[in-house]
């Protein structure tokens, strides 16, 4: 009887090992299918959603396959697109830009979201006292620079401006978060100013048109909408002699003299670390909070500053 008993043992003893044996061979033969939602095409977007596929990668190689499509700036698109990677039961979902990622947290509680290029995100998921950390199936990573310093670097380039004009899109959260905040900042620093909402591309020419008639400065926000049609403001500001800043370095490059900016393809490169930790279990979404991009830069357009007869203060890095 005793023997039988050992033998039962042993046999058992292998049985745990060999089915421990095939549950790892099972999840190291795992592949994990990700959505991808970006907003618009624009460089700040672009990188970002480069950093993220760059980072998932190097992690998981060939065990990770991508379903990337973009919204092409329209918030219904978004939500078709969100739905549909609810129905394809992806693993995790990428949402670039607060559309997208108001889309995703809407079309599904169950599957791990991941924002990145948000820039706040009580105000993109309309949440009350917001500490940092969503608590659902929402997390991800946020693009907010300090707009106080860059209401200061209008400050630094034009102290003797009286009227500064803020131009956003109604149709993004974030933005309307930012020039109220902004706002706030400049006329702290003795500025006037004033907002300049549109509602989408169609209105934002006739907006800017009107902003370069009565203001001395214009702001645009880490707004995807400007962002993608930078040429638009350019074109109205640079005949006019209207100094544009901006909030992010791709705004920047089309119409803007200088930023303070974050480095987006590292913003989505620490998205897609994030999301690999989901993806293997090491992290819970719902106790990840928000993470924020550590290091900023000042940023100037030369061609731009030479049109103002502005010198750039040292630290200040060159958008080519």
């Amino acid at each position: 009887m005793k023997k039988f008993a050992k033998v039962l043992a042993v046999v058992m003893a292998v049985a745990l090992v060999l089915s421990m044996a095939a549950c790892n061979n099972k999840q190291e033969e795992k592949t994990y299918n990700v959505g991808i939602l970006q907003l618009v095409q624009h460089e700040a977007l672009d990188a970002a959603t480069k950093g993220f596929r760059d980072a998932l990668t190097q992690k998981l190689g060939d065990k990770v396959k991508f379903d990337e499509q973009n919204a092409q700036g329209d918030a219904n698109t978004c939500t078709t697109i969100a739905n549909g990677f609810v129905s394809s039961k992806v693993d995790l979902i990428m949402a670039n830009a607060t559309p997208a990622l108001v889309a995703c947290a809407t079309a599904t509680a169950d599957i791990p979201v991941l924002g990145t290029s948000i820039t706040e995100y009580g105000a993109a998921l309309n949440l009350e006292n917001f500490d940092g950390t969503v608590g659902t199936n929402v997390s991800g990573t946020s693009d907010l620079a300090p707009l106080d310093k860059q209401a200061e670097m209008i400050k630094e380039f034009f102290p003797e401006a009286k009227k500064v004009g803020l131009i956003y899109c109604t149709a993004e959260a974030n933005s309307i978060y930012q020039v109220n905040t902004i706002k706030t900042h400049l006329e702290e620093l003795g500025y006037e100013a004033k907002l300049y909402p549109f509602s989408d591309s169609n209105d934002l020419a006739a907006v800017t048109t009107n902003a370069t008639k009565e203001v001395d400065v214009i702001y645009v926000p880490t707004d995807n909408t400007v962002a993608s049609n930078a040429g638009i403001v350019d074109n109205i500001c640079a005949p006019a002699k209207i100094p544009v800043f901006a909030g992010e370095e791709g705004a920047c490059k089309g119409c803007g003299l200088a930023t303070l900016s974050i480095d987006y393809y590292d913003l989505g490169y620490a998205t897609g670390i994030m999301a690999y930790k989901v993806l293997t279990g090491e992290s819970k979404i719902s106790e990840m909070p928000i993470e924020y991009a550590p290091d900023f830069t000042n940023k100037y357009v030369p061609e731009r500053f030479k049109a103002f007869n502005l010198e750039a203060p040292e630290g200040y890095v060159a958008i080519s």
